[in-house]
């Protein structure tokens, strides 16, 4: 009881830093995600990103305007989320949300052999990619505590075990 105090304010910390830095300075971020989004329209097949007069799944371009809004929009979600767990207000579902959040981190940060020349930018990268991967781990391991409580599983099983034993 005590540890989940401590220990989800403490894994909360990164998120709402990562979240509020996102939002007060979004340009870096919005960068990196039109080099993601310009790596998948290399990597993707041409069915799918769309070519020409035919339309794909991922056939937009935003305005720089709209990604770093929609940079802030998302680092905006990761601070309130971040805030929840660690305030322990709907933590499982908090933090459910936070791992739903990072995995566009995990996606951004993937390597790219084609941008990343510079040794120090993929070091960096490859910084981010592991900070992102751990945060990822942590958020579904804090989604997954059930505090010592039955989860829904085993609540819907065991009243089908008395159900039956009562007939």
């Amino acid at each position: 009881m005590l540890l989940r105090r401590i220990a989800r304010p403490l894994f909360a910390t990164w998120f709402v830093v990562e979240g509020l830095d996102v939002v007060r300075h979004p340009a870096a971020h919005a960068a990196d995600a039109r080099t993601a989004l310009d790596a998948a329209d290399t990597r993707l097949p041409a069915a799918v990103r769309g070519s020409g007069a035919t339309r794909g799944v991922l056939d937009f371009d935003p305005t720089e305007r709209q990604l770093r809004t929609a940079v802030q929009v998302h680092g905006a979600a990761l601070a309130g989320a971040g805030l929840l767990l660690a305030l322990g207000k709907a933590p499982r579902t908090a933090a459910l949300a936070l791992a739903a959040l990072t995995a566009p981190l995990v996606v951004v940060n993937l390597p790219d052999k084609v941008h990343d020349r510079d040794p120090v930018a993929r070091a960096a990268r490859r910084t981010r990619l592991v900070r992102a991967v751990s945060a990822l781990g942590g958020a579904l391991l804090a989604a997954a505590d059930y505090e010592g409580r039955p989860g829904l599983t085993w609540r819907v099983q065991a009243a089908r075990a008395r159900h039956a034993t009562e007939d």
